[in-house]
């Protein structure tokens, strides 16, 4: 693919790095002088050091023939206006940061794909991975309902049964559907059935409506009491 990525700090340099990685045609449109540098140096690609909002950068930077144009700019005023200009320029797909959830709206009406309050996906993750450390990875689908991939601990309840015994001893609530299964020595992502066997070990994604929850969560993982509020207060009384 052709891409434009607009800014080269904090959200972009990773962008940068893992769109060179993936093998794409890469042109990075930086404004700061040292942060365009640093691109340029780091990775295999095309660095312009030029204002994106002028429509003739990003005609240079070859709008024309992009594929997608991804605005990652710590401004949601500029990466409007970048946007607006990749839409009249006729670039196919626009991905832009946004970083206020009141301008969400505004992006939304202009046909614009986002990525909303980056600061905010990172703390989650953060949290996430001290309250639920067995969730390897999460995407939330909007509302409450979320995918993520959990491993099977040893002694988790669900491991050693089939979907369906899972499902008849009441592990697997309504709403929840496990869409595959990563297993060891498998060629390929196994998809269940009902007599597919949960087995420790196992690199599950799964599907909950009610998001990853601890009632959710704690069926394929280990519990940790630690969480349990009537047992943290009986650590601290003993302490």
């Amino acid at each position: 693919m052709y891409l434009i990525i607009v800014g080269a700090g904090d959200i972009g340099s990773p962008l940068i790095e893992i769109a060179t990685a993936g093998g794409n045609e890469v042109v990075v449109v930086e404004q700061n002088a040292d942060r365009a540098e640093q691109a340029a140096q780091r990775y295999d690609c095309l660095v312009l050091q030029d204002d994106a909002t002028v429509k003739e950068t990003l005609e240079e930077a070859g709008a024309d023939r992009a594929d997608a144009l991804i605005s990652t700019t710590d401004r949601d005023a500029t990466n409007v206006m970048v946007c607006l200009l990749g839409e009249e320029l006729g670039v196919p797909e626009i991905v832009s940061v946004v970083h206020d959830p009141q301008h969400m709206s505004l992006f939304e009406r202009i046909g614009v794909g986002t990525m909303g309050n980056p600061q905010r996906l990172i703390a989650e993750y953060l949290y996430r991975a001290v309250t639920r450390p067995a969730i390897v990875d999460y995407m939330r689908l909007g509302g409450k309902a979320e995918v993520f991939e959990i491993v099977v601990a040893p002694d988790a309840p669900v491991a050693g049964l089939t979907v369906e015994e899972a499902a008849q001893a009441g592990h697997l609530g309504e709403g929840l559907l496990i869409v595959a299964i990563g297993r060891e020595g498998a060629d390929a992502p196994i998809t269940p059935r009902g007599g597919t066997e949960l087995r420790a070990g196992d690199l599950l994604t799964v599907y909950s409506a009610s998001g990853a929850t601890a009632e959710v969560t704690d069926v394929f993982g280990v519990y940790d009491d630690r969480d349990d509020p009537e047992t943290r207060s009986s650590a601290e009384e003993e302490a």
